[in-house]
């Protein structure tokens, strides 16, 4: 994913998902969101699902962001694994990367 050689850096806050699940996920900056949207809309699949590469600390992994058209931005899951490894336990911004 990364020989796209599009890549994207920015800061967040982890937030959760109030529906079934309890999904904890990062809301990618809308500036980034409409950039990737204007260059990559046509290769998304369903449910505005695009494929992607992300990192947070030095953790790295494959994952797809996903468009929100109520927040009008892409989201990023992050699973607990990868919450576990990086020790997310909270809403504190921090660092990522994604290719896609």
């Amino acid at each position: 994913m990364k020989s796209r050689g599009l890549q994207y850096s920015f800061t967040a806050a982890p937030w959760r998902y109030n529906g079934a699940g309890g999904w904890i996920f990062v809301s990618l900056p809308t500036s980034l969101a409409n950039e990737i949207r204007t260059h990559l809309k046509e290769e998304e699949q369903g449910w505005g699902r695009l494929s992607a590469m992300a990192q947070t600390g030095t953790t790295e992994w494959k994952t797809a962001i996903w468009f929100d058209t109520k927040k009008k931005t892409y989201l990023l899951p992050l699973k607990a694994e990868i919450r576990k490894k990086e020790k997310i336990d909270g809403s504190a911004p921090r660092n990522f990367t994604i290719w896609v």
